[in-house]
C-alpha cells in the first residue's frame, strides 16, 4: 500500500505540472533549457513508478485468476483516486458538451421525451463570469512584462474561459428529462445524473425554495436539492429510499428530490397526467 500512495502523490504533483509545460510549448511560450529537462526528468520517474506499481497490482490480479481487461481496470482505479478519475470524466464531457452546444443538439434525450431546460437562474452569471475573465486576460497582458510569466497566464486564462462556457454548455445541452414512461433523469451538467423510476414517484409538485449552501446537498430529513442560483421549484417525493452518486464519487439515498426546472409547471403536468399543477407555495413534504 505504500507503493501505491506514493504513485498516487507523485502523479497528483508532477503530471499536472508536465500538462502546464505541454500548454506552454503548444502555446509557443520558450521555457529555459534547465526547466524543461528538469519536467522531463521528473516525469519519467513518476512514469516508471506509476509502471511498477501498476505492473505489481496487474500481476496480482491476474494471480487471482482475473481476465487482462479487468486486471487492468482494477490496478487504475487502486492506483488513481476516484475523486481524480471522475474529475477527468466530467472535464472531458463538459468539452463534449461544448461541441453539442455549438451544433445545437441536446444530450440523452429520447424520441417522446421532455426536455426540461433549467439554466434560467444562472445563464446570466455564467455570462457575467466569463465577462470578468476576458477583462481580467487583458488587463494581465497590458500589465505583466515578463513573456514566460505572461504566456503561462494567457493560456491558464484562455482554458479557464473555456471551461466556464464547456460547464454553462453541459447545463444546455443535458436538461432534465421527463421520458415517455413517467420517469424522470434529473441532471446538472455533466457533474450530477440521478434516474427516477416512474415506479419509485409517490408525488410530484410545484414548490419554490430558496436551499442555502451547496449545489447538492442531503438534508438531515432525508430531502436531496439540487438548487440552480439558490432556488428549486419542483419537489419531488419518492416511494423508498432512492441511492443516488456524487460529483466526487461518494454516495448517498435520498426519500425526496428538489430540483429546479425553467417551468416547473410542465414538469408536474407531464409527470401527473390529468392534473392540474399546484401553485407556487412552499409547504411540508406530507
Amino acid at each position: 500500500m505504500t507503493g501505491v500512495r506514493g504513485a498516487r502523490l507523485v502523479a497528483a504533483a508532477v503530471l499536472p505540472a508536465e500538462l502546464a509545460v505541454v500548454v506552454c510549448l503548444v502555446a509557443g511560450v520558450r521555457i529555459p533549457g534547465t526547466v524543461l529537462a528538469g519536467a522531463e526528468a521528473a516525469v519519467l520517474l513518476a512514469f516508471f513508478l506509476e509502471a511498477v506499481v501498476l505492473g505489481r497490482l496487474w500481476r496480482t490480479a491476474r494471480r487471482e485468476g482475473a481476465r487482462r481487461r479487468a486486471a487492468t481496470a482494477a490496478a487504475l482505479r487502486t492506483v488513481v483516486p476516484v475523486a481524480a478519475r471522475r474529475l477527468v470524466v466530467h472535464e472531458l464531457r463538459a468539452l463534449h458538451s461544448l461541441a453539442l452546444w455549438i451544433l445545437r443538439r441536446r444530450h440523452g434525450v429520447p424520441e417522446g421525451a421532455l426536455s426540461v431546460p433549467y439554466t434560467g437562474p444562472q445563464t446570466a452569471m455564467m455570462y457575467g463570469l466569463v465577462f470578468v475573465s476576458v477583462v481580467e486576460t487583458v488587463m494581465l497582458a497590458l500589465l505583466i512584462p515578463w513573456p514566460v510569466v505572461h504566456g503561462l497566464l494567457l493560456v491558464l486564462d484562455v482554458y479557464g474561459v473555456l471551461l466556464v462556457l464547456a460547464l454553462h454548455a453541459a447545463c444546455v445541452t443535458r436538461p432534465h428529462v421527463v421520458g415517455p414512461d413517467g420517469s424522470l433523469r434529473v441532471r446538472y451538467g455533466a457533474l450530477f445524473d440521478l434516474r427516477i423510476p416512474a415506479a419509485a414517484i409517490a408525488a410530484v409538485r410545484v414548490e419554490r425554495r430558496l436551499p442555502q449552501g451547496r449545489l447538492l446537498q442531503l438534508g438531515a430529513d432525508g430531502v436531496l436539492d439540487l438548487a440552480v442560483g439558490g432556488q428549486t421549484t419542483v419537489t419531488v417525493r419518492l416511494t423508498a429510499p432512492l441511492g443516488f452518486v456524487r460529483p466526487l464519487g461518494g454516495r448517498g439515498q435520498t426519500l425526496a428530490v428538489r430540483f429546479h426546472a425553467d417551468d416547473p409547471r410542465a414538469v408536474v403536468a407531464a409527470l401527473t397526467p390529468g392534473r392540474t399543477a399546484p401553485s407556487m407555495t412552499p409547504g411540508p413534504l406530507g
